[in-house]
């Protein structure tokens, strides 16, 4: 039986998953992550999970990643030096950007650091006009000296962001001849091919970040691919941000794909559960050790949105614009926050109390790991609240010590504050929760939904810790927390399909559109899809293809998304079109004007090759077992002190239930029920917790 392995690096752990096809039987590892050399940890899980589940390199029938290379070479400003061709005249688009301001009151407010530096911005005469036609031909006889420059600036990669490029890219494609025939070793982005699309800040800013990691992600997955095969192992799948996996050479041709790969793949694993439960609708609640995830699953899919800004705190709002850099690539609709196990606890000057941005991290690590870290963590103050045991994480392979965590709350929290250690730490989490829920509501209330009527789904390292009291501010009846929650992300690396997405700017309104030349557009990115399928052997049975227009009112400055039926079009599709986008304007915004023509701007193709679906299922405890260890104390700021029992995960039976107070270990996760709780255990491993006296939503066979 072939098994599918995927591997996630977070900020503390890299968790590695499998799944053995047919059966749905998981497995988990953990192992440290290793800042210095990615690589090195993702090797190590492998090794780690093959030998413990005794599975050979030939029984692996699918190995995906999500990796953090691309994120991190742009928040930490450690990308690949990168020269950027522009229009002449137009050499600052990256620093003038837009409007934008994330606090309007703020005069002194800084963008972002420019990724491509003006010393290696230069210019070239040429100009396409808005309709698509030549102004000014290509200066061709002022390549040679752009050639000369370049090398003088010893760059490792080029783009290139011609005006108007995405409506006729004859200049650009006649320097880009130039250019890779000049640098045969150096990775050169287009605009028209890395973003076709309408926006010239928005469009250069992608490709300049193409060009900024590009080199970096190449490397790295050039060194990972080459040890895989060593190992015997199968072609390596990348996670991208809209939910999909890509081959890796797809990846280094659009890096840029590759921005929220960690992130997205614990999404897909809970739109995969909500589809196995039959508990549709669900808000992702993700907490690991430097940041915490929120997206929500209406109807078993998760939204998409073409508008990001990786860096700065764009993350953290949809509508926050103007603190990041733009990119335009589907990216899974998501709200992040530094909220994380690793997260540092801190008084500012003026006594209050904060906690993050700065985390730990894998090292030094909390306080209470004893591997140098001296500052209280969010983990250090679970540990000192009874919420983690000493000797269980990782089956008892990650000792932590409750002295020493005592003593970072106590010093650096406690004593400033005026109270003592235990008080400061139940703050901590105070704080911490609160962060988080305001994730949550920004995925759902500000979406335009109740989450009262959804479920929340825990995982991460530290989320099932912490998710009965964010159901509780936020009024949420019913919490699912998933089999291997630590290493749940993981699940959604081989769960979900092979995807790229393909984009053209199509300028019309629905009312006007031709139905014939909207087909064309759309069987133009299809011819594209279909190449990138058959590079990657996906036979024609598993290719799927859909269709998607992003839109707006003639007015408005910004577009929705709105997806688009099956051929042929006519006129009939344009007007569903319109009704299509007036609903999802009414469901965002809270109203529509149903006497104003749409806009069509951009058609969207996601190509899709399906890879056979999972259910996934763990093995519960034997019938009639009992899966209390111990007993140990719980401090909760409402009734100080209490007793509680302590489960042992692995040997929960199917419908075993525990009220709360409880604390439910298990290898790589903590869940934590809070009096006025109830957990049980379903058939496949999934513990379901539910607010005492609750009507639930029934799990569907």
């Amino acid at each position: 039986m072939a098994w599918r392995i995927g591997v996630d690096i977070g900020g503390t752990f890299t968790d590695v998953a499998l799944v053995e096809e047919g059966s749905g039987r998981i497995g988990v590892a953990k192992v440290p992550t290793t800042p210095d050399d990615f690589g090195r940890g993702v090797l190590d899980g492998l090794k780690s999970v093959m030998a413990k589940y005794d599975i050979a390199a030939g029984d692996v029938g699918l190995l995906a990643h999500a990796t953090t290379i691309v994120t991190n070479a742009i928040l930490e400003e450690k990308g690949a030096p990168a020269a950027l061709i522009m229009s002449r005249g137009f050499r600052d688009i990256l620093e003038l950007r837009r409007s934008s301001r994330p606090d309007l009151y703020d005069l002194f407010q800084d963008g972002p650091h420019i990724l491509i530096p003006r010393r290696n911005r230069m210019e070239i005469t040429e100009r396409v006009g808005a309709d698509g036609s030549v102004v000014t031909p290509l200066a061709e006889t002022e390549i040679e000296g752009l050639i000369a420059a370049i090398k003088e600036r010893e760059v490792q990669s080029i783009a290139v962001s011609l005006m108007f490029s995405f409506l006729n890219s004859e200049h650009e494609k006649k320097l880009g001849a130039a250019l890779r025939k000049a640098f045969p070793d150096l990775p050169v982005y287009l605009s028209s091919e890395v973003l076709p699309e309408i926006r010239e800040f928005e469009r250069t800013s992608t490709t300049a970040v193409c060009a900024y990691v590009g080199p970096i992600l190449a490397s790295y997955l050039a060194r990972l691919e080459e040890t895989l095969r060593d190992l015997g192992l199968p072609p390596l799948y990348v996670m991208g941000s809209n939910g999909g996996v890509f081959e890796a050479a797809e990846g280094v041709s659009m890096p840029a794909m590759a921005v929220e790969s960690g992130p997205a793949a614990g999404v897909v694993a809970t739109s995969l559960i909500a589809n196995q439960t039959g508990k549709r609708d669900i808000l992702s609640f993700d907490m690991g050790g430097t940041t915490a995830k929120a997206s929500l699953i209406r109807d078993g899919k998760y939204e998409t949105t073409p508008e990001y800004e990786v860096g700065g705190g764009a993350s953290g709002n949809r509508w926050m614009n103007g603190t990041g850099h733009p990119i335009r690539v589907p990216v899974i609709d998501l709200a992040e926050v530094s909220a994380g196990g690793g997260s540092i606890a801190w008084v500012d000057r003026a006594g209050s109390l904060r906690v993050g941005p700065a985390s730990a991290g894998a090292t030094p690590g909390p306080a209470c790991y004893q591997r140098g870290g001296t500052e209280p963590t969010v983990t250090d103050c679970n540990l000192l609240l009874g919420y983690l045991d000493q000797k269980s994480l990782l089956g008892g392979d990650l000792e932590i010590s409750l002295e020493a965590a005592e003593t970072a709350i106590n010093e650096k929290l406690a004593k400033p504050l005026g109270v003592d250690v235990r008080s400061a730490a139940a703050a901590v989490i105070d704080v911490v929760n609160h962060s988080m829920a305001e994730a949550l509501k920004i995925v759902s209330v500000q979406r335009g939904y109740d989450p009262r009527e959804f479920v929340l789904s825990a995982f991460g390292g530290a989320g099932p810790l912490h998710a009965i009291a964010l159901a509780d501010e936020l009024a949420m009846d019913e919490v699912l927390c998933p089999p291997i929650p630590g290493a749940f992300s993981a699940l959604g690396l081989v769960g979900t399909d092979l995807k790229r997405d393909y984009v053209r700017t199509f300028f019309q309104t629905t009312d006007k559109a031709d139905p014939v030349a909207l087909e064309a557009a759309y069987s133009e990115l299809q011819a594209f899809g279909e190449a990138m399928l058959e590079r990657a052997g996906v036979p024609a049975e598993r290719r799927r293809f859909e269709r998607s227009i992003d839109a707006r009112y003639v007015r408005q400055s910004y577009e929705l998304s709105v997806p688009v039926g099956a051929p042929p079009f006519n006129a009939a599709t344009l007007d569903e079109i319109a009704v299509s986008f007036h609903e999802r304007h009414r469901q965002t915004y809270g109203h529509d004007n149903n006497s104003e023509p749409v806009q069509i701007v951009n058609v969207r193709l996601a190509a899709i090759g399906e890879i056979p679906s999972l259910r996934i299922g763990d093995q519960t405890g034997v019938a009639g077992s009992d899966p209390i260890k111990s007993r140990r104390g719980l401090w909760f700021r409402e009734g100080g002190a209490v007793d509680a029992n302590i489960l042992d995960r692995a040997t929960m039976p199917a419908g075993y239930t525990v009220t709360g107070p409880a604390v439910i270990e298990s290898l790589e996760s903590t869940i934590l029920v809070r009096p006025g709780w109830q957990a049980a255990m379903d058939a496949d491993g999934f513990i379901i917790i539910t607010r005492a006296g609750a009507v639930t939503r029934g799990i569907e066979a």
